[in-house]
């Protein structure tokens, strides 16, 4: 299989033409950038990506971690991309000049984050989590922390990871149970268990940095009473580092995402585990979720990532493997075509690129207001971060959970081929399954956005978006092909509206149990009418390049485009009408379940 990814001319498409990136060059904080540099950036970021993490991709899978002693034994590649990504400059990439880094825009580093992911998804996270966690000491710590902590982590020499889950505390963080207790020496004594933690304890960084929520012995209880610390697993004492009682007590072994291990923890069984506090006691969750609305953009970006790998893997084959003849073609002795000729292939090839190029638009989007909100002020800025705000749980769960279902069908297109590991759909298949679970579930992003991110602000924010949608409907009702596409995002966008003020003004009188049953259907709803709303934002650029004379590769890439985006609105955005159907009635059906009627 060809070593193809994802789809250079895509990405400039998205970064040039649809989300006009060279325009934040105007702004003091991108003004040293430009589209040399951009290409830059890009360039390097797809070298990397071919030369040293796509080749191990398949290695990584099949030579898991490997737990001994306490000692977790990573691929060798893990170590040499962190040096190449410290040394690069993309750990902390798009932080300011005076703390080293490089003030590039999100949407460029997004970009390259991509091709990382697409390339070897496990090996990509290793740098994305020591970015969030070297973004909270950043953001939070003291001076103090930042300098014993993140010269080391932006070179990658260090990892950093996000320690949220305990044995008895998974999603619900205010049972957490780790302990902290004060000591008249600086810091705390922590003590407890963590498990799940991506890239826990491995020896291909000399120290791992763990960002860790415990709760300060006679803190109040719930989420009130949570605090963040920064827990090393070796601590600088005398000029060198020694054990801080941090130890890895096992990994688990998972169904996919293999290269990175998951490593269970048990802080201070020796009573010598050491925690520096982050900011101000009681407040680590606020902190934490500051990290955590990071994670959950990165895990979009994972899972298109994947998405784009399978697609253009299940597109290679269909267009190499020959298998049948057309419909009414009865001579036996006639040739084989190419499976890629057959309607229902180029059905699943089309559900695939829907899932990707629309997932992709989307995540750009919210890096595009990301950008926007770091050099704005005032109203402005609030514009942009209650977007992003609201589009999280959006950009999180629309790649994850279409992107299951667009590897799926990758491997339908190749049959029983598609389900062995001598092509790569199968593992694509299993490293894609993690993201709607990891940084919080769909449920959670569910009751996320209907209970709190659509009334935030009194509402504000959701109205913005209905603003941000109704603008690039009226731009692309200029193109006259396009008219049934805008006239459909329309009636979805005031459908959504209208079941929206439904479900919220009726949460009082049904209460909160009904109100967010079916809470992640409504999330499923909102994500259909996101991904149609790039889907007509990317149609419209391309009809006008069409209009514009547009030739050759150029038409045949424009006119692929309004074919998708026809594509979706024909297949995809009708499946807004069931649900709709389905969150009109609020019955509780769920709620009304009796567990007991689960047995025999």
């Amino acid at each position: 299989m060809a070593e193809r990814f994802i789809s250079k001319k895509n990405l400039s498409f998205l970064l040039y033409d649809v989300f006009d990136v060279e325009s934040l060059t105007r702004y003091p904080y991108y003004a040293d950038h430009g589209r040399e540099t951009f290409e830059m950036v890009i360039e390097t970021s797809f070298k990397i990506a071919s030369g040293m993490m796509f080749p191990v991709l398949s290695e990584m899978d099949r030579q898991e971690p490997e737990y001994q002693d306490g000692t977790v034994r990573v691929h060798p590649a893990v170590r040499e991309f962190l040096r190449a990504a410290g040394e690069g400059g993309w750990i902390n990439a798009t932080k300011p000049y005076d703390v080293g880094g490089q003030q590039l825009p999100n949407m460029i580093n997004f970009a390259a984050s991509f091709a990382f992911m697409a390339a070897n998804y496990s090996l990509g996270v290793y740098t994305y989590l020591t970015a969030g966690a070297a973004n909270l000491i950043w953001s939070f710590g003291s001076q103090e922390l930042k300098d014993e902590y993140l010269p080391r982590m932006y070179s990658g020499e260090w990892q950093g990871t996000m320690a949220l889950t305990e044995p008895n505390a998974g999603s619900s963080l205010s049972d957490v149970a780790t302990q902290a207790e004060p000591t008249e020496r600086g810091y705390y004594n922590i003590s407890g268990q963590k498990i799940f933690i991506s890239a826990g304890m491995h020896d291909a960084v000399e120290n791992v940095v763990h960002l860790m929520l415990a709760r300060i012995k006679g803190a109040p209880a719930g989420v009130k009473g949570i605090s963040l610390f920064v827990v090393p697993a070796l601590r600088g004492e005398g000029g060198a580092l020694v054990s801080n009682d941090v130890k890895c007590i096992g990994i688990d072994h998972k169904m996919g995402y293999k290269g990175a291990p998951i490593a269970q923890l048990a802080m201070g069984e020796n009573g010598d585990c050491r925690g520096y506090l982050v900011g101000e006691p009681h407040k680590g969750l606020a902190y934490m979720f500051h990290m955590m609305n990071e994670e959950r953009i990165g895990v979009g970006i994972g899972a298109v990532g994947i998405a784009s790998a399978a697609y253009y893997a299940s597109l290679e084959y269909a267009r190499l493997r020959t298998q049948g003849r057309r419909q009414g073609e009865k001579n036996p002795a006639t040739p084989q075509i190419a499976i890629i000729e057959h309607a229902d292939v180029k059905r699943m090839l089309l559900f695939q690129r829907a899932v990707v190029e629309g997932s992709l638009a989307l995540l750009l989007q919210v890096s595009r207001y990301l950008d926007l909100e770091q050099v704005s002020d005032g109203e402005e800025k609030e514009k942009y971060h209650l977007l992003v705000e609201l589009l999280t749980p959006v950009v999180k769960t629309y790649p994850s959970e279409a992107g299951i279902t667009s590897v799926s069908q990758g491997i339908q297109i190749l049959g029983g081929y598609g389900y062995c590991r001598d092509f790569p759909l199968e593992q694509h298949f299993r490293d894609m399954r993690i993201h709607p679970i990891h940084e919080g579930t769909t449920g959670i992003q569910g009751q996320d956005i209907l209970g709190r991110k659509v009334r935030m602000n009194d509402g504000r924010a959701f109205a913005l978006f209905l603003g941000e949608v109704a603008a690039d409907i009226a731009a692309a009702r200029k193109h006259s092909r396009l008219s049934r596409q805008a006239g459909d995002l329309e009636t979805a966008a005031a459908s959504l509206k209208e079941i929206t003020s439904y479900m919220v003004g009726a949460a009082a009188s049904i209460g909160a149990e009904v109100f967010l049953a079916d809470a992640t259907l409504y999330l499923e709803l909102f994500c259909l009418v996101c991904a149609a709303w790039q889907w007509l934002k990317m149609a419209a650029v391309s009809s006008g390049a069409l209009d514009a004379g547009a030739s050759g590769d150029d038409a045949n890439f424009h006119a692929g485009k309004i074919v998708a985006c026809e594509f979706f609105f024909a297949y995809e955005l009708p499946k807004s009408l069931g649900l709709l159907k389905r969150l009109g009635d609020a019955d509780g059906l769920t709620v009304k379940v009796n567990p007991e009627m689960f047995e025999d």
